[in-house]
């Protein structure tokens, strides 16, 4: 395992869905797969891409401006087109997207995320086996599966030297900080070879974080468009859209509110996690301005309550609070999110440490705040006034509480 600091210090990550699928607006890859759009359409898009507006300056600008501090890109999705001039495969954009992204990252300061999907089903050696004891009453796919007796053996590692090579020249091309990999489903760790694909990764860029669906040496678990209820032990990221597709689709204008983001940010920096937030550029390269305004207006939110979201780990589990929260790496200051205008005083639960002080983050307005109640080992509860409209942030709002010391809770049920 690899986990490096900056991962679960960064709890934003900015995921782009960008490929030939843009054209038509079409979903990626599933769409010819399941026979929804038929292949042959799908892939003509390849002729019709153009990325005329493509300024991977602009993307990072607008990452660094969200409070992102990484940003994974689609190198080449289920459906084999490769988003660099890879010199494996017949299926490219015939130009290099990846490099000038991954310089504009590192010149805003931002971490270099790439995805790559195990699978492939354009390829004409992928469908040359099955996954091991996948039952044959299952009806087969044929862009990704044979029957049990038409397996080729060969033709898989024609396929596995192609994807070593793809990956060959995206690790020592790009040396990416992180490798979002997906497609696991379709074969299992032997066949995908996972220590070894590791290991060639590694060998490039050393200190390389992978997501989960590297199986074995995944460093993290990415649970996918929920907000989980009870988080993830260890470190983790939330993949979510802004509207309701992953890459761009002309149709979909179904955007979540701002409001709604800052709490998914908010619950999943709470339980120990990042948000990794999707958009989806258009065939030309230029972002949606739905989803700029979005990445704007919680860069803005961020950079007000910047303390409560960098350098903070993950804070009270449910119960003590109603709402997320975080808690300073030193244990000493805690940052409670209230998303509702308090119509009373704000209760908290279970903290066996004094609070020196309460304020509002971003505003400075020190809050009265007492304790009621506590007998024998049990502990009282904090009631905090609740501040005043002046105070109240139009999304979420922070208060900070400064401790007396590190923070302890009181877990149990009191006396009987």
């Amino acid at each position: 395992m690899s986990m490096q600091p900056w991962f679960t210090d960064a709890k934003l990550g900015i995921f782009v869905h960008w490929g030939i699928y843009a054209v038509d607006g079409v979903q990626e890859s599933w769409s010819f797969y399941d026979d929804i759009v038929p292949h042959e359409r799908y892939m003509s898009q390849l002729e019709r891409f153009t990325g005329a507006k493509y300024d991977p300056a602009a993307w990072a600008d607008l990452f660094a401006r969200a409070g992102a501090k990484y940003a994974v890109l689609t190198s080449r999705h289920h459906d084999g087109v490769a988003l660099w001039d890879t010199a494996y495969g017949d299926l490219n954009l015939g130009k290099d997207y990846i490099g000038p992204y991954a310089e504009a990252l590192r010149e805003k300061g931002l971490k270099v995320g790439l995805y790559y999907s195990h699978s492939d089903w354009n390829h004409p050696d992928y469908a040359s086996t099955r996954k091991p004891g996948r039952p044959p009453e299952q009806e087969d796919n044929r862009y990704s599966e044979v029957a049990a007796e038409d397996e080729d053996l060969d033709a898989w590692e024609r396929f596995i030297a192609y994807r070593d090579g793809q990956i060959r020249e995206l690790a020592s091309r790009y040396r990416p900080d992180l490798m979002w990999f997906d497609g696991e489903w379709d074969r299992s760790e032997e066949q995908w070879r996972i220590p070894e694909l590791a290991a060639l990764i590694r060998s490039y860029s050393p200190e390389v974080v992978f997501n989960a669906r590297m199986l074995s040496e995944g460093d993290y678990a990415t649970p996918e468009q929920g907000a989980p209820i009870v988080p993830p032990d260890g470190p983790w990221e939330l993949c979510l859209t802004i509207n309701d597709s992953w890459g761009y689709q002309h149709h979909d204008h179904n955007h979540k509110s701002l409001s709604q983001l800052i709490r998914y940010f908010t619950e999943t920096i709470g339980g120990g996690g990042n948000l990794l937030l999707d958009v989806g550029p258009m065939e030309d390269g230029t972002i949606p301005p739905p989803q700029v305004e979005r990445l704007e207006g919680l860069g803005e939110w961020i950079r007000r309550h910047a303390d409560a979201v960098y350098g903070t780990g993950r804070g009270l589990p449910a119960g003590h609070h109603y709402g997320p929260s975080t808690l300073s790496a030193d244990r000493r200051t805690l940052y409670l999110t209230v998303y509702d205008i308090p119509r009373a005083e704000i209760g908290v639960r279970g903290l066996a440490t004094k609070v020196r002080r309460v304020t509002v983050l971003g505003t400075g307005t020190e809050l009265a705040h007492r304790v009621v109640g506590g007998l024998h080992e049990a502990v009282g509860v904090l009631w905090i006034d609740p501040p005043s409209s002046a105070d109240l942030d139009p999304h979420a709002t922070v208060l900070a509480l400064e401790l007396d010391g590190e923070l302890e809770l009181y877990r149990g049920s009191g006396r009987f």
